[in-house]
């Protein structure tokens, strides 16, 4: 008889994402009433066609674009993310940042320097689903932290929740899956918190790109007392997601641990992507910037449109997302996949992003709109507002 697979892997729920594109399975969608698809945080067109040319003539003439390349990256793109990440009178430097296969191997990167089997991570609910799973795959207890008005979690409730087995605290902002983005005083608070307890910070920045305020919307860098690990993505703002390309910042000891981490899974970094990378943070700030404008134009749409629904209630929305409580007795597990059959909406429930049995998570839909204009949000407002109770749900 063969031996039973790990039990932390095996009792880790599916990749979301992937069960929800299931729903489509056998479902038909008249060409006048296509799916509008919510789902999923991530850009679907290609990267502009320079940045597209930049790497394909590295991929063509660059021999060295093809070998392994240095684990904790390429020197140039680190040292330009450790200039992106500075403040004033706060300069960092390239042994600073470590360049990941994608912010989620930056996460996973963190969490095994910081903790290991039994210990504990607070993260506030409704939490990013990757962030959970990697958690219980390494044995690291999710202590979930609930957030409340504006979908804000409390620095003092996260102290309460504080033991002897806690090794760092989790922040997400703007927020993934609620897009609710956390004032600089908030994060302030936690860093605090972090200082009193010996824990370590981590913020995950994927979506900095598209916060609506500007300028530096923290100073964690600037302040003394707790480890502060901060997370980015290239995925969104150059629209690099399949070139999976991440970065992590952190202090120079720390950067040690996160080595043999990265030598270990991936031994370095995605050598085309890093290449685009680069390119994009010296040339691309405008486009970028325009990128932006059409997000916050976005936003604007969702919170006028989605936030009139009658019986519907907004509770936050920025960067790709809006957090969006249903008027339905039925679990959102349920109402999202009735969605897809009933009115051609794909959006994740909000059971996806909380602990089994939480009432919050059953009463929410996240809602992505990176793909969707301010027209398809019109739309989408429209079809939500049309879909009628299930008279068998209890």
């Amino acid at each position: 008889m063969m031996r039973p697979l790990n039990p932390a892997l095996t009792q880790t729920f599916l990749p979301p994402v992937m069960e929800a594109r299931r729903w489509l399975e056998g479902v038909q969608f008249a060409p006048e009433r296509p799916l509008i698809n919510v789902s999923q945080a991530a850009p679907v067109a290609p990267p502009p066609e320079d940045l597209r040319r930049v790497i394909a003539e590295a991929a063509m003439n660059l021999p060295e674009a093809h070998l392994y390349g240095p684990v904790m990256g390429h020197p140039e793109l680190r040292q330009e993310v450790a200039d992106a990440f500075s403040l004033p009178g706060v300069v960092l430097d390239a042994s600073q940042v470590a360049i990941t296969q994608g912010c989620n191997q930056a996460f996973c990167a963190a969490i095994a320097a910081l903790a290991g089997q039994g210990d504990e991570v607070i993260l506030p609910t409704p939490w990013y689903f990757n962030h959970k799973m990697w958690l219980d795959m390494a044995g690291v207890r999710a202590v979930p932290l609930p957030c409340r008005e504006g979908m804000l979690p409390d620095p003092e409730e996260a102290a309460r929740l504080i033991t002897d087995r806690t090794h760092a605290i989790v922040l997400v902002t703007p927020n993934n899956p609620t897009g609710a983005e956390y004032p600089q005083g908030l994060v302030a608070a936690f860093h605090d918190v972090a200082t009193r307890a010996g824990v370590t910070l981590i913020v995950d920045e994927t979506y900095r790109d598209f916060d609506s305020r500007s300028g530096p919307v923290h100073d964690l860098r600037a302040r003394e007392g707790a480890r502060v690990v901060q997370l980015y993505s290239f995925s969104k703002a150059y629209r690099l997601t399949g070139h999976r390309v991440g970065a992590l910042i952190a202090d120079a000891e720390f950067m040690i641990q996160i080595e043999k981490f990265l030598d270990t899974v991936a031994i370095c970094p995605n050598q085309l992507g890093q290449i685009g990378a680069l390119w994009g943070m010296r040339n691309l700030g405008d486009w970028v910037q325009g990128e932006r404008a059409e997000i916050l134009t976005r936003r604007a749409a969702t919170m006028d449109r989605l936030g009139a629904i009658p019986g519907w209630t907004l509770k936050s929305a920025g960067a790709y997302f809006a957090w969006l409580e249903h008027p339905f007795a039925e679990a959102s597990d349920n109402l999202a996949r009735r969605m897809v059959r009933e009115v051609g909406v794909l959006a994740l429930p909000g059971t996806m992003f909380t602990p089994d049995h939480d009432p919050q998570g059953a009463r929410h839909l996240r809602i992505a709109f990176a793909n969707v204009d301010a027209d398809g949000i019109a739309g989408l407002s429209d079809r939500l507002a049309g879909l009628v109770a299930d008279v068998h749900a209890s």
